[in-house]
């Protein structure tokens, strides 16, 4: 009796090691995919000056992986759940880390947007399937949340290294060697999966949906394209609305079997948590590609300080993040969600009023208001996101969940540059820009409040 007693205890064990060697897999891929996109925010300026590049094609160099990741997320998240979750999972890690070599030799500005677009497509395999990996690991709401926190946590980690770590590599090896630094991790993260995670799959008689997938492809594509290409603005936004009429029509016949299926935004939570995804989002990575940029182009900052005075944003997420889920359960979701995007709502108005001055202090206030915001609201958007749905469809969820990241970075990124571009100098531009950056999120504070309640697990 002791030995099955021990024996017992034994595996237990064994599966709660191999748990949290499964989160900690998740966390380094995590790193990897955000850190690529922090320091490619601040490498903008070198990037600009080594290949001569215009803002629009530096806006591409951003938007290209933003675009590419957006778009192909759905994807990721069906055949997550129809392949198996372990096997496009490490698909995506191999893309990621293949990419971002390539990118580090890139000899033209096309060729670097191009790789960038690779990259993006390693992301969306690998970032829906983490998401429905920890939906399936974790089955009950509480020690999900805790997994959840901790892989929220990881975001803001990245943007602490990342701009830290891309500066001083800027400073002292050029903008190539950023894209290095993401390959050995890579490669750890991709080892660790095959060796710690098991492998699970919801197929259900669903399979690949090639009509829905080329039209939500041109219809976020040709928003993108409206935005940051005022030549074809009004060409784009049409196909775009065109698309997204038919991506709809042509999905809601498809049903269950549809690569969204559309009954799933008949739930009010996941309602909520798509809308004020996209509207974080919208100003985070505004924020991220504008101020350095600014820094640099005015000459307040080089590479290295811009990275260093971005760090109080990330550290306050990273803080945040790890008691988001605690501070959820007490207060519920939609304060927690709501609450932390109006934060960084207000973080960016600050950062708006003080566009201009020769002291950084505003700006650092704006930031850590940003950093803490984000740390209340990620957590928990993904928890709401994939717990509003059954485990089947988690990796739909998650998907889902990511595009409405990404989407809101793609349109940010797209419609804050545009003001920026408009105005007549960069202090001008960055006002306005961040402005309305504020304004939007608010609005889907406000919207989130209303939307979100509070909710409980069933399991």
């Amino acid at each position: 009796m002791r030995d099955d007693r021990t024996s017992q205890s034994t595996i237990v064990t064994d599966r709660t090691d191999r748990r949290w060697l499964t989160l900690a897999t998740l966390c380094i891929a995590v790193l990897i995919a955000q850190i690529d996109t922090s320091v490619v925010n601040l490498a903008v300026r070198p990037i600009a000056i080594y290949f001569s590049a215009s803002l629009a094609e530096l806006q591409w160099v951003v938007d290209s992986y933003n675009l590419v990741y957006a778009v192909l997320l759905l994807t990721g998240g069906l055949l997550a759940d129809i392949r198996g979750r372990k096997y496009i999972f490490m698909m995506g890690i191999g893309i990621f880390t293949s990419a971002s070599l390539f990118c580090a030799f890139a000899p033209s500005i096309q060729l670097l947007i191009a790789e960038r677009a690779l990259a993006g497509l390693g992301a969306a395999l690998l970032m829906p399937a983490s998401l429905s990996i920890i939906r399936v690991v974790w089955p009950i709401h509480a020690e999900r949340n805790r997994a959840l926190g901790i892989w929220a946590a990881c975001n803001g980690l990245a943007l602490a290294i990342g701009p830290t770590l891309g500066g001083l590599l800027i400073s002292q090896f050029g903008w190539r060697s950023i894209f290095l630094v993401v390959v050995p991790l890579g490669l750890v993260a991709f080892v660790l999966a095959a060796r710690t995670m098991t492998e699970s799959s919801d197929p259900e008689g669903r399979h690949f949906d090639v009509s829905g997938q080329i039209l939500g492809a041109v219809a976020l594509g040709g928003l993108a394209l409206a935005v940051i290409e005022s030549r074809v603005a009004i060409l784009a936004l049409t196909v775009s609305l065109l698309a997204l009429a038919g991506f709809i029509i042509a999905e809601a016949k498809k049903g269950a079997a549809a690569l969204v299926p559309l009954d799933m935004f008949r739930i009010r939570n996941f309602q909520g948590a798509m809308i004020t995804t996209t509207g974080m989002t919208f100003g985070m990575y505004g924020v991220l590609f504008l101020l350095p940029l600014t820094w640099q182009s005015t000459g307040m900052l080089n590479p290295a300080g811009a990275g260093v005075a971005l760090m109080p944003m990330a550290l306050f997420f990273v803080l945040v993040s790890t008691f988001s889920g605690e501070f959820s359960r007490k207060f519920g979701v939609h304060t927690a969600t709501s609450g932390g995007v109006a934060v960084i709502g207000f973080g960016l108005l600050v950062l708006s009023a003080a566009a201009g001055r020769e002291s950084l202090m505003a700006d650092e206030m704006g930031l850590i208001l940003t950093g803490l915001g984000m740390g209340l609201a990620t957590g928990p958007l993904a928890g709401l996101a994939v717990s509003s749905v059954s485990p089947v469809r988690s990796g739909t969820a998650a998907s889902l969940f990511n595009v409405a990241r990404m989407a809101g970075a793609v349109i940010g990124v797209a419609v804050m540059g545009a003001v920026f571009a408009a105005a007549h100098d960069p202090a001008t531009g960055l006002r306005l820009a961040m402005l309305l950056g504020g304004l939007v999120q608010l609005a889907c504070a406000v919207v989130a409040w209303f939307v979100i309640r509070t909710y409980v697990s069933a399991v």
